[in-house]
């Protein structure tokens, strides 16, 4: 027995010491990496998981080459691992991706090689990999494609250039470009084949498809179009529409793309009843003032979102930033109606806590505080949220505006993070003008709307031309001392050679502002001139009821009251703009009247992003006690009035036997209707059609007694160098001898009155 339980324990120390052994052999005594030319040896060994001195695991032998491969620099990596006396020696082999060091392209001539540079995902002196050369050919191919060459061939090849290192080859096919000839539908009965089009963004060809891009076929809007015309059927009552994914064919002679898309319409179904549920904070019959879907009338998706929309914002306005409104539909099928019941949640009340604004590199932190209708600390309010952003865009130093909201210390808190993206708030701009009168005349002028970033207006302008030099130095604060009240002034020297005279004027002004609302504003001048009036034609001296002093000082005081609601101040789209204003001209002086000027301008958006607008304005000088100087009468005609006619030759007039002195009017009156549309959307350039009446009147004539009227087209575009306007005006009833009836074409680049 003794002998029995000797034996087993000796085996058992037997087997103990082999296990020792063994794992003394199995214990890793070092690792390295082979293989690696360009990558540092220790950036690899980073990433690998197994160490010296611990035993060897195959399944972080595993992890360790996943992790090497994802560095992205080898083609291939092994392991190899060799016993010793005192462990495993691990290697791990790599095998470095070439390296890109050139990039040719063969073939291209309609497209410029730097465009198709932009599209290859490769770039020189980086690493070589298989996909993204893949890729990079199918990239080149969709940039062919969209461009209109629908049969460009593209491929692409690798070639060693020395060890490890490789050029790509890129060749292209261009073959002939080819346009969507035809956009065909099937199906369709509620909407013509041509309001169909009008939905999409993808155009059929035509002779100015070179210059608007139309007809050039793109996978991406193609299926976006898919969208548009589902949402035009949604919109009309085809809750059931089904619009098919568009079948591009090439045609049999090649000379074009035909494009097909089925259409199932299904039926048209009507507005149900409509009602609320949830947590009303308001009445029924208040939110039903604030929708537009009604019963009875055709459902409309569009309408639907608005009606969400507006709903929300409501809530949010008395501080529920996370209200929600759920429309839930109930359809019939028999009476074709849906039923609509809107489902609130108001959520907590929320605050602002913190307002942070970052992009403004030039523009000082406080310039943009003040124009948020939010303060920190203040009930959330998304309706002063819009109109802080809208405020940001009207001051006009920003291309992008972004207000967005982030979660707070607390969940009644939100964090407002205010980005913008600033643009040149310097701007030059030259304007002029030809007549066959007149000649040509020009001006340029340098301003700054945001001098040294604390949002001062300053201007340094001059004009040089013909008939007239110009120079102005003016610096306004819009926000005197951190106050809402506006503080400026200007000095100025101008002299012009009129029609009838000359004029040299040395002025200067103190102007200032306050805004009553957010859309009511107040405005105050005070100027003092000195004027010469000189060289006066042979007509108007002979012109014995004029009795004009050869110069004159001018002291007055103009004040003004302005209204605008208008969308976006420098183009804009719907909404309204009124101002009255008065001038007094008296002590100081020795020019005696009284000015009243009203002016109202009404925006209409309508479809495809077009504008109808009408301006109307109404003058009256009063007389008190002295002659008015002739120079501050009334003139019309020209680009800012009526166009069509003369620069101030709209006004009333002596024919002598010497020739014709216009002398201006004691009042005036002027309409102006315009229908502003898109021509190139993406470079802000729009066309119109205007039609201008109005005139100027003499004292005893009656005001609308005649009217001189113009119609014609022009051209504007929102240019580097400020907004351009080039048109032509057609006069209507112009006077024989005095007026052109064949039109004239003026420009100015600048501001628009």
């Amino acid at each position: 027995m003794f002998n029995i339980r000797k034996t087993i324990i000796c085996t058992l120390l037997i087997l103990l010491l082999s296990v020792s052994v063994f794992a003394e052999d199995n214990r890793i005594v070092s690792i390295t990496v082979k293989g690696n030319q360009r990558i540092d040896a220790a950036a690899i060994s980073l990433v690998i998981k197994s160490k010296a001195g611990e035993p060897l695991s195959q399944e972080k032998v595993s992890q360790d080459i996943k992790e090497i491969y994802k560095l992205g620099y080898f083609e291939d990596v092994k392991v190899e691992s060799e016993k010793s006396d005192s462990g495993i020696i691990l290697s791990y082999l790599v095998t470095e991706r070439p390296i890109v060091r050139e990039i040719r392209i063969v073939g291209s001539k309609e497209i410029k090689d730097e465009k198709i540079r932009e599209a290859i995902i490769l770039k020189p002196n980086s690493v070589f990999s298989t996909k993204d050369l893949t890729s990079s050919e199918k990239k080149v191919k969709k940039l062919y494609t969209d461009e209109g060459y629908y049969l460009a061939e593209v491929s692409a090849k690798s070639e060693k250039r020395g060890k490890n290192e490789l050029r790509l080859v890129f060749t292209v096919s261009e073959g002939k470009k080819i346009l969507i000839k035809t956009i065909r539908f099937e199906g369709n009965k509620a909407f013509s084949a041509r309001k169909l089009r009008k939905a999409m963004q993808t155009k059929e060809k035509w002779f100015l498809s070179w210059l608007t891009g139309a007809g050039a076929y793109k996978e991406e809007v193609l299926k976006n179009d898919v969208n548009l015309i589902a949402d035009l059927y949604f919109n009309k009552g085809y809750i059931n529409a089904k619009i098919g994914d568009p079948e591009v064919k090439l045609l049999g002679d090649k000379s074009g793309l035909d494009v097909t898309i089925r259409i199932t319409e299904g039926e048209q179904f009507k507005n149900g009843d409509v009602d609320f549920r949830g947590e009303l904070i308001l009445s029924k019959e208040i939110l039903k003032k604030l929708i537009k879907m009604k019963k009875g009338e055709i459902f409309s998706r569009a309408v639907l979102r608005e009606d969400v929309v507006a709903l929300t914002d409501k809530y949010t306005d008395k501080g529920y930033a996370f209200a929600n409104v759920t429309p839930l539909s109930k359809i019939d099928p028999n009476t074709k109606t849906i039923d609509i019941t809107f489902e609130f949640e108001k959520g907590n009340m929320v605050f602002i806590e913190k307002i942070n604004i970052t992009g403004n590199s030039k523009t000082r932190d406080k310039v943009i505080r003040r124009q948020f209708k939010l303060a920190e600390g203040d009930l959330y309010s998304s309706g002063a949220l819009k109109r802080t952003k809208q405020n940001l865009t009207n001051l006009g130093y920003f291309e992008e505006v972004n207000i967005a909201s982030a979660k707070g210390s607390a969940d009644n808190k939100l964090n407002l993070n205010a980005e913008v993206k600033e643009k040149s708030t310097g701007k030059f701009s030259i304007g002029g003008g030809y007549s066959s009168a007149d000649g040509p005349i020009g001006q340029a002028s340098i301003q700054q709307d945001n001098f040294l970033g604390l949002g001062l207006k300053a201007i340094l302008s001059g004009s040089i031309g013909g008939e007239t030099q110009t120079y102005t130095l003016g610096l306004t604060d819009p926000y005197f001392r951190d106050t809402k009240w506006t503080l400026g002034g200007d000095i100025y020297r101008t002299e012009r050679e009129y029609t009838d005279y000359d004029r040299r004027v040395t002025g200067a002004d103190i102007k200032a502002g306050y805004p009553l609302t957010d859309d009511l504003n107040t405005f105050w001048l005070y100027r003092w001139e000195s004027k010469d009036i000189f060289n006066q034609t042979e007509a108007l001296d002979s012109v014995e009821e004029i009795t004009q002093e050869s110069s004159y000082t001018l002291s007055s005081i103009y004040a003004s009251l302005s209204l605008n609601t208008t969308d976006f101040r420098l183009d804009p789209t719907k909404g309204t703009s009124t101002t009255l204003s008065v001038e007094y001209a008296g002590p100081g002086g020795n020019a005696r009247f009284v000015r009243y000027i009203g002016e109202s301008a009404v925006f209409f958006p309508f479809k495809w992003n077009t504008v109808f607008s009408l301006r109307g304005t109404l003058g009256y000088l009063q007389r008190t006690g002295r002659d008015i100087p002739i120079d501050e009468n009334f003139y019309l005609g020209g680009i800012n009035t009526i166009r069509g006619y003369g620069t101030r030759e709209v006004s009333p007039y002596v024919a002598t036997p010497d020739g014709v002195a216009f002398i201006g009017g004691n009042k005036e009156v002027v309409f102006n209707a315009e229908y502003v549309f898109p021509i190139l959307k993406e470079a802000n350039i729009k066309g119109l059609f205007f039609f201008d009446t109005g005139n100027a009147y003499a004292p005893g004539q009656q005001i609308f007694s005649t009217m001189r009227s113009s119609y014609g087209f022009g051209v504007r575009w929102y240019s580097p160098m400020g907004p351009l306007r080039l048109e032509y005006g057609i006069p209507v009833n112009p006077r024989p001898g005095i007026d052109s009836s064949s039109g004239k074409l003026e420009f100015s680049i600048g501001g628009f009155f």
